[in-house]
């Protein structure tokens, strides 16, 4: 199919006082352009061929807003896009066929279905911490349910947001794909325009404003947002093997990840061992002086610099501790002696610093994490299979780990999403397909013959009822 493009001018007759962008888009999309399986099929295409074109940009992008090192950036931005486009396109003919249901008995003669129909117009709210990927994730998925998309990047990364501005321009026409940069004016001004679907990711204080927001005009949202996600190592864990992936689950992109363990959570029997271990594999990852390493992640800007800079005077620095305040760099760092009264454990750090909780019993522990919010991911060591259920069972979350961090979110077979203040709905895969795609369910009744018993006035429409249903 070739875009056809209307002109602003003749879009905004009669517009309904919304976003232009939005009204562009809603216009467009009503003309169902983005409804046919070649259609979406080719735009996922596309998506892949912008990929490559702009490596090179998106690259020195990343390394000029975060200094992220080219196998950094490339292993948790681009590889993961690519994976994700590669999975909605094996997919994407099975995910759009209408589903057929069965029916109860009072449905004799029918035929149900459940058909996939794309909401509309999304706005996706992209965070700065993954740049590129969580700006462009959520838009293969909503490409793949055939919507139209609209992409409010971080003004935090100003490199890449700019990027990603003529990326998508070069590739696509506004009515399709639009990218609009600029403040939470911007995306104020978007929130009070009809949009069909939001996409949110960022921290809980401001998910909570945006479903506010939408919730005004019943627009329906995913809420990709955050917590203080534990690591529990438990005494029988591998040790070598635990602090080997909590270094690195922890440190990458300098612990601004929103699944990072965001406080460690120790058998008291095994702690001074574990500690001794991560100190090994961080100098191992990083040097001795991490903040010459040329790959080390910066801080994003001054004012989560400051506020991450200001934990280190809770508790007993154990390692780390460090800081470059030009270079905005923070030494991975451990904590130890802390409470959940310093402010280090009052909010998600996002940062270098992983503060060290002891505990004697595992019931102990689960009741501590159980009564605070429910986090966005959870990370457990140890090789009794009977405590790993009891952990999965007992405490609520998001997704995570048995023995490893981050992994999971690279399984594009497994949804990613958070359960209360952690986020709310969905992603990944089939289910980032799922989660833009309205299920409409459709009855087709037969014309052969009628089942009179639903009708009024039937003197035997209530035995059969009863006799059905009980």
């Amino acid at each position: 199919m070739t875009f056809i493009s209307t002109p602003s001018s003749e879009v905004n007759k009669g517009g309904l006082g919304m976003h232009p962008v939005v009204d562009q888009q809603k216009t467009w999309f009503q003309k169902g352009h983005t409804k046919s399986y070649e259609f979406r099929r080719k735009q996922l295409e596309r998506l892949k061929k912008m990929l490559i074109t702009f490596e090179k940009p998106i690259l020195d992008a990343l390394k000029f807003d975060l200094n992220k090192s080219e196998y950094e950036a490339y292993a948790s931005e681009l590889a993961f896009l690519k994976s994700e486009i590669h999975h909605q396109m094996k997919d994407l003919k099975k995910l759009m066929r209408p589903e057929k249901v069965k029916a109860p008995l009072t449905h004799t003669g029918s035929k149900n279905y459940i058909y996939k129909e794309p909401y509309g117009t999304v706005l996706v709210i992209a965070p700065w911490n993954y740049p590129v990927q969580l700006a462009l994730a959520p838009v293969i998925g909503a490409v793949a349910a055939g919507n139209t998309v609209i992409i409010k990047p971080s003004e935090l990364t100003p490199t890449v947001s700019w990027v990603i501005k003529k990326m998508i321009e070069q590739y696509f026409p506004p009515e399709y794909i639009a990218v609009l940069e600029g403040d939470k004016e911007v995306t104020q001004q978007l929130l009070d325009s009809p949009l069909d679907y939001v996409f949110f990711t960022g921290s809980v204080p401001v998910g909570k404003i945006v479903m506010e927001q939408a919730g005004k005009r019943l627009i329906p949202v995913t809420l990709e947002l955050g917590g203080k996600s534990p690591a529990i190592v438990h005494k029988d864990a591998k040790l070598d093997l635990a602090a080997k992936r909590i270094v690195w689950g922890k440190y990458t992109n300098a612990g601004q990840t929103c699944i990072a363990p965001d406080y460690l959570f120790v058998h008291q029997d095994v702690k001074e061992e574990l500690i001794a271990k991560i100190q090994h594999y961080t100098a191992e990852f990083y040097g001795n002086a991490p903040l010459e390493n040329p790959d080390y992640v910066k801080i994003v800007n001054d004012k989560h610099f400051d506020r991450i800079k200001g934990y280190l005077n809770d508790g007993t620095t154990l390692s780390g501790g460090a800081f470059d305040s030009v270079r905005r760099k923070i030494e991975p760092t451990l904590l130890d002696d802390v409470s959940w009264d310093d402010s280090v454990m009052q909010d998600e750090i996002f940062g270098p610093v992983l503060p060290i909780l002891t505990y004697e019993n595992l019931d102990e522990a689960i009741e501590q994490i159980t009564d605070r919010p429910k986090p966005l991911a959870l990370y457990y060591f140890g090789e009794s299979e009977e405590n790993q259920e009891k952990v999965i069972q007992s405490v609520g979350f998001g997704g995570g780990c048995i023995n490893d961090t981050l992994y999971h979110i690279l399984n594009p077979y497994l949804p990613f999403g958070g359960v209360g203040e952690s986020g709310i709905g969905s992603y990944h895969g089939k289910y980032s397909f799922d989660t833009f795609t309205h299920h409409k369910s459709i009855t087709k009744q037969s014309t052969k013959f009628d089942q009179n018993f639903r009708y009024p006035g039937s003197e035997v429409g209530l035995k059969i009822i009863k006799r059905i249903f009980g």
